[in-house]
């Protein structure tokens, strides 16, 4: 299993981090994607990949939550030191939109996200995506970047990340050739991702779907609740098998290889 999408540098795993990653290497996770999110988690996150390389890999990004007054200043931190540390990077992330607590930065946070996706096509990243509430804005604004027309080459492509939307959208994300990202919501007792994934026309559905636990948060039955590890995936595996009419086992080998195929520096380095 690999977890696409892990805050494993944060407060939450302070006290004993060291032993949930061995935790995690024990119950067969072969790696850990770490996103930042502000100019504060630069240092978290390439500390706890540099003492575990080759099974914790860094991303960088401003999340929508922390753009705020100052947001210019802390784009700016984390835009150089994406550029600074391009060659360790598998992802710029997390970034995106989300309106559910606050809209006063709406449009600040729409210009942040279409910078660091811009600076996503220049660096020939790929990105971790974060929305909530915003689904019309962010499928708007990342088919814009995706369609500009720049002297750059790469192509853009990325992952939604905690993906919990409709059927449409689903088709949408996959129609633009990004990846969903599976996780705890899927096991929640009223949730409806299953259906959605189950009524989704795309032939090649497995092929674009990531597991991600987004730990410490998120946790899946029969751990809701709980502080969220990466071996928790083993349950989302086991529901999106049922869905899928596959085994956990395809599930699980299937993911890992499309994460490898979107997540590419994974592959350079010994896992």
């Amino acid at each position: 299993m690999i977890d696409t999408h892990c805050h494993i540098d944060e407060e939450a795993f302070a006290a004993d981090r060291e032993a949930v990653i061995a935790r995690q290497q024990a119950a067969g996770v072969e790696a850990m994607i770490v996103p930042g999110v502000n100019a504060a988690s630069i240092e978290t996150v390439t500390d706890v990949c540099r003492r575990h390389p080759g099974y914790c890999f860094p991303a960088l990004g401003l999340h929508p939550e922390d753009v705020k007054d100052d947001w210019e200043e802390q784009l700016a931190i984390v835009e150089h030191a994406i550029r600074e540390h391009r060659n360790e990077l598998v992802a710029i992330g997390e970034i995106g939109l989300d309106y559910y607590w606050d809209r006063t930065y709406k449009a600040a946070q729409q210009e942040v996200l279409r910078r660091q996706l811009l600076l996503a096509r220049e660096l020939g990243l790929p990105v971790i995506l974060h929305n909530r509430e915003a689904t019309e804005d962010i499928l708007h604004v990342v088919q814009e970047i995706k369609n500009s027309k720049l002297k750059i080459q790469n192509e853009l492509t990325g992952v939604f990340h905690c993906f919990n939307g409709s059927k449409e959208t689903a088709a949408q994300i996959l129609k633009m050739g990004f990846y969903l990202g599976i996780g705890g919501v899927l096991t929640f007792k009223n949730c409806k991702l299953g259906e959605v994934l189950a009524a989704v026309d795309e032939g090649e559905l497995i092929n674009r779907l990531v597991l991600e636990t987004d730990a410490p948060y998120m946790a899946p039955v029969p751990h809701r609740g709980e502080r969220n590890e990466s071996r928790f995936m083993a349950h989302v595996a086991g529901r999106l098998a049922e869905i899928l009419d596959m085994t956990p086992e395809a599930v699980i080998a299937q993911t890992s290889e499309n994460a490898r195929r979107l997540f590419e520096k994974i592959n350079t380095q010994k896992i």
